[in-house]
């Protein structure tokens, strides 16, 4: 019977959650009330600042405090730190310093290196994760302070690592920190094998793209839904660096000569802002475009190889604690809590 015993990881400890799942922070999806809604399920739920403010229109502190009127449970926040432009590293550092004040107390790091957020944020007495690929970056985020690691594997949606869930595992099992298992979970079954594997946790994007309370197109959703793992490959062409896609009509994997060159040179940082500012420009005017064309402009659907047992379209809150409830009759899982 689900319930019986408590469901505890040292990541569930962190969190102060009830169940060892993450929503993680989706560019542009992870709109206020989708967030409210996965967190109200029982798992944390990651905010992404700049899809708040830049994508859905809210001033941050006021969309925190929109999500606060649907749930009272723990909410993180996703700060993407790569090297950047000064006036960006105000921007972020300044929305990190209103989400403490706002009472966040869960924030996930990304793309750069975390010294500087460990020294705000514990200062707090919160805790902070951060994403890596390889074993080169977790230690290096361990050597700034973080509180674990999400560790991006091959079938994960988004960035993506080189490595399966079970080699990452391996790979940092002995670091002595929380480890969450991102990619390729999207069902009860992958979820309780990550567990089994021996993560503390498992952060999710693509099934929380199915969902009835995100506001991105239909299309992309019923996209997610009708695919298998066989339509999921990588592109470069948003970021500089891989991305799990759809295979979708026009589809390109690769960057003009020039971008690549530009890409490998001294100027790779402003190469990258160029192509960032080029995917949200295409993706903020696609998600509100009503044309008939507007699909035919379609090229790139971010997801991950976990569309394969994504097969509708529910409430995120429902879903989550589905998942949630499902590690309660697993017995290898029962043994070790």
């Amino acid at each position: 019977m689900a319930g019986e015993w408590l469901v505890s990881t040292r990541f569930t400890e962190d969190a102060g959650v009830e169940y060892p799942i993450i929503c993680g922070a989706m560019y542009p999806c992870s709109n206020p009330e989708l967030v409210a809604a996965a967190a109200e399920g029982g798992g944390l739920a990651i905010m992404q600042p700049v899809s708040m403010t830049y994508v859905h229109g809210h001033d941050l502190r006021e969309g925190i405090r929109f999500m606060r009127t649907h749930t009272d449970k723990p909410i993180g926040f996703n700060a993407l730190i790569e090297k950047g432009s000064k006036k960006y590293f105000e921007k972020m550092s300044g929305w990190i310093d209103i989400a403490l004040e706002e009472d966040i107390r869960f924030f996930v790091t990304s793309l750069g290196k975390p010294d500087w957020v460990c020294d705000k944020v514990h200062a707090f007495g919160g805790v902070v994760y951060h994403d890596v690929t390889t074993r080169k970056w977790a230690e290096k985020g361990k050597d700034c302070g973080v509180d674990g690691l999400i560790c991006v594997n091959n079938r994960a949606g988004g960035h993506l690592g080189p490595s399966t869930p079970e080699e990452m595992y391996e790979e940092l099992s002995d670091m002595g920190l929380p480890l969450i298992c991102a990619g390729g979970v999207g069902s009860e079954a992958e979820l309780n094998r990550a567990l089994e594997i021996g993560y503390d946790g498992v952060q999710m994007g693509t099934r929380f793209i199915a969902t009835t309370e995100c506001n991105t197109p239909e299309d992309y959703k019923d996209a997610i839904v009708g695919a298998g793992e066989e339509d999921i490959t990588w592109t470069n062409r948003l970021t500089g660096v891989p991305i799990s896609v759809i295979k979708s009509p026009g589809f390109k994997q690769e960057n003009s000569w020039l971008m690549r060159k530009l890409l490998s040179s001294r100027y790779k940082h402003t190469a990258r802002m160029m192509l960032n500012a080029n995917s949200f420009i295409r993706l903020k005017y696609l998600s509100r475009s009503k044309s008939k064309n507007t699909a035919k402009k379609k090229k790139f659907y971010s997801a991950g190889k976990s569309v394969e047992t994504v097969r509708s379209i529910e409430s995120a809150t429902v879903i989550m604690r589905r998942l949630g409830e499902s590690l309660d009759s697993n017995p290898k899982l029962a043994e070790e809590w």
